[in-house]
């Protein structure tokens, strides 16, 4: 028989753990490698208490392993430690970017061709938030939003390919 506890009427002691599991769980973290121009190479989705240089490992290893001519990446100052090492046994040259002045803000170099693939994924409905249950299935969303928006543009006249 249903009981009531708060709001939610819980059936099941495996419903109960579903919810309680789904309320405690406070997002997830895009990681993505861009190139120059960026358009996106690698993505990995993790949950939002993995630390950013943990998840550059996998993400490092999916670039490496679909684009093996890349040699430089620039990255945040996150990124930097033991990384780099790493990332030098797998022939890739790890370039941290930090600030001048860790006080005041100051637009990085390379950094902004990231922050602008943010917000092209981030134009399409099902990236805006969190709401996919896997993080398999953010990643599907993720690729399909950058898919549509390299075929945008590649059926773009080209009269018009310069107007942005």
């Amino acid at each position: 028989m249903p009981t009531r506890q708060g709001h939610v009427h819980i059936v099941s002691s495996q419903v109960k753990a579903m919810i309680e599991s789904r309320a405690q769980d406070n997002g997830s973290k895009r990681h993505i490698a861009v190139d120059a121009m960026g358009l996106l190479l690698a993505v990995v989705i993790t949950a939002a208490s993995v630390q950013d240089r943990d998840a550059a490992r996998p993400l490092l290893w999916n670039l490496h392993r679909t684009s093996r001519r890349i040699r430089l990446i620039w990255a945040d100052a996150v990124y930097a430690g033991k990384l780099t090492n790493w990332a030098a046994s797998m022939k890739m040259t790890l370039q941290i970017i930090t600030r001048r002045n860790p006080h005041a803000f100051e637009v990085l170099p390379r950094r902004w061709v990231v922050e602008r693939t943010f917000a092209w994924i981030s134009k399409h409905r099902r990236t805006v938030r969190d709401y996919e249950r896997l993080p398999a299935s953010h990643e599907a969303m993720i690729l399909w939003a950058m898919t549509a928006l390299m075929a945008c543009r590649l059926a773009q006249p080209a009269h018009l390919s310069n107007t942005h």
